[in-house]
C-alpha cells in the first residue's frame, strides 16, 4: 500500500470581502458573487509568503504522520509565487522541517496545479521503493491586478502530503495526467501581475482538461462517480467545480465538502490539494475520493484516493481546513490590503 501518511494545510488568518474590492473600483458586489460565488479571500499577512505557508503546512503534516522528519528523502513546493526569483523555496522549508541535509529538493511550477505536480512525483518515488518517505507542498499568495477579475479569488494558503508505505492514511489507487500546450494564463519573467485570456480559460481550457483527466482516470480505474464520497476539483472560482463536476457525473453533495472557495478564492497551487485536505477531515475510512487540479498553460493531474482507518487516529492531531476558515478572522479594508500585498510601490 502507497498513499498519503501524514496531510496538513495552512490557511492565513487575514480576508478580504468581496464588497470591499468592489466597491473600490464601482462595481456590484452583488452581481460579483453571484457570477463567481465568491464572499471573500484570504490574505497573506505581511511576514507570510509561500515559504512560511509551507513551514505550517508542512509542519501540520508530521503532526499527523508521527514520523521522524529526517527519514523523509524528497521535499518539493509547488508554487506560482515563490519569493525568490534565483533561489530554492524547498531548501528554506526543508531545513525548517528538520529534513535536511541528506535529501532531495525541488521547487516545482504549473499554475495552479504545481502542487499536485509535486504530488505526482513524490508518490511514485515512494512507489518504486526509491524513498522511504517524500513530501509534497502546494501552496502560493497568488496574484490578481488592481481591478482584474483575478482581484476578487486570488488568494493564499497551501497543503502538504507526506507519502510513504507504512501508517497509510489515504491509499493512491490511480493516477491520470492530460496536458497540452493552451496559453490561457500567463506571467513574463519581471512582471508582477499574471495575465489571462478572460473566457478562454473556460472552455478550451480548465473544462477541457479537467474534463480530459476525470474520464481518463475513471476509465483507467474502471470505476463511476457512484463509486465516490467524494469528488474535489481546482478551484479559480465557485462556479466552474460544481459545473465540471455535473458534466462529469458528480453530485453536489460529493462535491461539498472540498468546496472550500467561499471562504477562501482559491485561485492558487494549493487550491485542489486543500480541498483534498478539507475532504480528509470529514471522511470516514473506505470512502474513495476523488480529485482533478488544473494548471494554466494547461494541464490536469487526477487521483483516486481510498480512505484508510487511521484517518480516525489522526484528523484531530492538526487543525482541520474548516477550522482555519471559520476561526479568528482578521478582515482587511482596501487600503490595509493594498499595503500588504504591495499593491502600491513608493520610489525609494
Amino acid at each position: 500500500m502507497v498513499g498519503i501518511v501524514g496531510y496538513g494545510s495552512y490557511v492565513p488568518r487575514y480576508r478580504i470581502k468581496v464588497e470591499d474590492i468592489a466597491n473600490q473600483w464601482g462595481r456590484d458586489p452583488e452581481v460579483i458573487k453571484r457570477g463567481l460565488m465568491v464572499n471573500e479571500k484570504t490574505v497573506p499577512g505581511t511576514d507570510e509568503d509561500t515559504i512560511t505557508i509551507s513551514v505550517e503546512a508542512g509542519r501540520n503534516a508530521l503532526k499527523r504522520a508521527g514520523i521522524d522528519p529526517r527519514l523523509i528523502g524528497s521535499c518539493y513546493v509547488g508554487s506560482e509565487s515563490h519569493p525568490y526569483a534565483v533561489k530554492p523555496s524547498g531548501t528554506i522549508v526543508a531545513e525548517a522541517l528538520g529534513i535536511t541535509p541528506e535529501v532531495h529538493v525541488a521547487d516545482f511550477e504549473f499554475a495552479c496545479k504545481a502542487g499536485t505536480e509535486a504530488m505526482w512525483v513524490a508518490y511514485n518515488e515512494v512507489k518504486s521503493g526509491e524513498l522511504q518517505y517524500a513530501l509534497a507542498i502546494g501552496t502560493d499568495t497568488s496574484q490578481g491586478a488592481p481591478g482584474d477579475a483575478l482581484e476578487y479569488t486570488a488568494s493564499a494558503g497551501g497543503t502538504a502530503y507526506i507519502f510513504g508505505k507504512e501508517k497509510v492514511v489515504a491509499e493512491v489507487v490511480e493516477t491520470f495526467s492530460y496536458t497540452s500546450d493552451t496559453p490561457d494564463f500567463w506571467r513574463r519573467e519581471g512582471a508582477f501581475y499574471p495575465r489571462h485570456a478572460g473566457r478562454f480559460t473556460g472552455e478550451p481550457a480548465y473544462f477541457k482538461h479537467v474534463y480530459n483527466a476525470g474520464v481518463g482516470i475513471l476509465k483507467k480505474a474502471k470505476m463511476k462517480p457512484e463509486d465516490f464520497a467524494y469528488a474535489v476539483f481546482h478551484m479559480p472560482n465557485g462556479k466552474f467545480p460544481q459545473t465540471i463536476g455535473k458534466k462529469l457525473g458528480f453530485s453536489k453533495e460529493q462535491i461539498e465538502p472540498g468546496w472550500v472557495v467561499p471562504y477562501m478564492g482559491n485561485t492558487y497551487s494549493g487550491s485542489s490539494p486543500t480541498g483534498l485536505s478539507a475532504t480528509f477531515d470529514v471522511s470516514k475510512p473506505g470512502d474513495m475520493v476523488f480529485i482533478v487540479s488544473f494548471g494554466s498553460g494547461a494541464g490536469s493531474d487526477a487521483f483516486i484516493f481510498k480512505v484508510t482507518e487511521r484517518i480516525d487516529e489522526v484528523r484531530n492531531l492538526a487543525p482541520k481546513v474548516r477550522e482555519m476558515l471559520d476561526n479568528n478572522k482578521i478582515y482587511l479594508d482596501y487600503g490595509k490590503y493594498a499595503k500588504f500585498r504591495e499593491k502600491i510601490i513608493l520610489n525609494e
